[in-house]
């Protein structure tokens, strides 16, 4: 069966960096696109960035356009979330999903 698993989430300063990581097992890694999406409390699942299965293209929400890069090793079968510049409303859950795969999410909190 299909698993990932995120990594990487934790509470950060405003202007603050974090490298979040999806770990996926079950699955041939490489043949799938790879989307992160987040959850804030009292708000909707977003979605905010994807990489195809190659590496590129990639596709990125415009409220992290800029700020956050998505990148893949499909040697090591995870996929990166490099999130700079962070600020107080990046603060939620952040999941990664493959299909209809979902991990169990990473919690980030950007406060001071």
């Amino acid at each position: 069966q299909v698993q990932l698993v995120e990594s990487g989430g934790g509470l950060v300063p405003p202007g603050g960096s974090l490298r979040l990581s999806c770990a996926a097992s079950g699955i041939i890694f490489s043949a799938y696109a790879v989307d992160w999406h987040r959850q804030a409390p009292g708000k909707q699942r977003e979605w905010i960035a994807q990489i195809s299965s190659g590496g590129s293209p990639t596709y990125y929400a415009d409220s992290v356009k800029g700020r956050f890069t998505i990148s893949r090793d499909n040697a090591k079968n995870t996929v990166y979330l490099q999130m700079n510049s962070l600020k107080p409303e990046d603060t939620a859950v952040y999941y990664c999903r493959i299909r209809a795969n979902w991990g169990q999410g990473t919690q980030v909190t950007v406060s001071s």
